[in-house]
């Protein structure tokens, strides 16, 4: 015999958020990369009307601003390891080429 299931609440939306910052030092690019994920994630919030948010840490490959100069993404004499991997956010840095250290972040933005 099976059991019968009751309907549970609605799975939530996810879409996937990802920011690219410049700074001075990795640990600032990071942090500013975050932050802009955080924003671009309660602007998505307020757009689709969700009660809640939460930011589940997605995987993204660096996004050089120079991609005339860097076509095929960031080389890996340029990656920065390791990688910041939090709950939230996972955070990948690299050496820029006109400016000194960039990093991009990526986050999956689920809300309901």
């Amino acid at each position: 015999m099976g059991v019968v299931g009751t309907l549970g609440p609605a799975e939530a939306a996810c879409q996937l958020v990802t920011a690219t910052a410049s700074e001075g030092s990795p640990a600032e690019a990071a942090r500013t990369s975050q932050a802009l994920v955080v924003q671009s994630a309660n602007e998505l919030k307020r757009a689709r009307r969700w009660a809640y948010l939460t930011l589940y840490a997605h995987r993204v490959k660096g996004d050089p601003f120079w991609k005339a100069v860097r076509p095929n993404g960031v080389p890996p004499e340029a990656q920065i390891k390791p990688d910041i991997v939090t709950s939230r956010f996972y955070t990948t840095c690299f050496t820029g080429v006109v400016v000194p250290y960039v990093c991009t972040t990526g986050s999956a933005a689920c809300g309901q």
